[in-house]
């Protein structure tokens, strides 16, 4: 399973993912889920992928293939006009791997299924993010919907919507994250670290803080305690429950 997270900050945008893969609880790997490219001054591009693995592997050597042929018949996502395009480029990538893999054509055989987060910005255009579906069709966040998630989401969904604030700094949108992240590795196992980090500034124009944050990382393990305990200290300031009386 796979858990990743793209956030839309009026400062620029934030991306996160876990790097476990597993096939079952004995054959359990580490594989990087989050890809960037750049052109310093011109764009910086992040992608960050769910599903088969084969799927996902196969759409990243194809974009990485085709951003070393600069004017060839398939179009680079290092050419393209602006972030549609790219979305629109890997959307059509996606749905090629699937349809060439699936026995029904162009359906997206669930077998073969991938998502994917795509964010940044190319010269003269605004920081975007997309979520692309398997099939290959996207939809685009904005500050009513101001993040995506893919993989395992249900359990690291409640503390984004109810602490994002499009103001905050990179600093708290990344501590944020990971209060998510950790309450999704404490409810399934096939989410863990490594955890994979990217902060993109709009207007840079290219890539941003890139780190990893390991499993040993000692500010990690100081916010999953840390919110263990103010959840417990907020649970007990809550009012107390009191039974409806009954009659006699």
């Amino acid at each position: 399973m796979t858990y990743c997270v793209g956030l839309v900050l009026k400062r620029g945008l934030v991306f996160m993912s876990d790097t476990r893969t597993n096939s079952g609880v004995d054959n359990i790997s580490t594989f990087r889920k989050m890809h960037t490219w750049e052109v310093p001054g011109d764009r910086s591009i992040t992608l960050m992928t769910a599903g088969n693995l084969a799927t996902t592997q196969a759409v990243v050597s194809l974009i990485e293939e085709r951003t070393k042929e600069p004017g060839a018949r398939n179009p680079s996502i290092l050419e393209a006009a602006s972030m549609f395009q790219v979305a629109t480029l890997i959307g059509n990538i996606l749905k090629e791997v699937i349809s060439g893999h699936a026995l029904t054509g162009q359906k997206a055989d669930a077998t073969f299924n991938a998502t994917m987060i795509l964010g940044g910005q190319v010269a003269n255009g605004e920081p975007r993010l997309f979520l692309i579906y398997p099939e290959g069709n996207f939809i685009e966040a904005s500050f009513d919907t101001p993040f995506f998630q893919i993989g395992e989401t249900k359990y690291g969904r409640p503390i984004l919507v109810r602490a994002y604030d499009p103001e905050m700094s990179f600093e708290d949108a990344v501590k944020l994250l990971l209060v998510s992240f950790d309450s999704t590795i404490k409810a399934n196992l096939s989410v863990s670290l490594p955890l994979d980090v990217h902060t993109y500034a709009a207007d840079s124009l290219r890539t941003g803080h890139l780190f990893r944050i390991q499993a040993d990382d000692p500010y990690f393990d100081a916010v999953s305690s840390g919110w263990g305990i103010a959840l417990r200290e907020a649970f007990g300031q809550l009012p107390p429950f009191h039974f409806p009386a009954t009659g006699d």
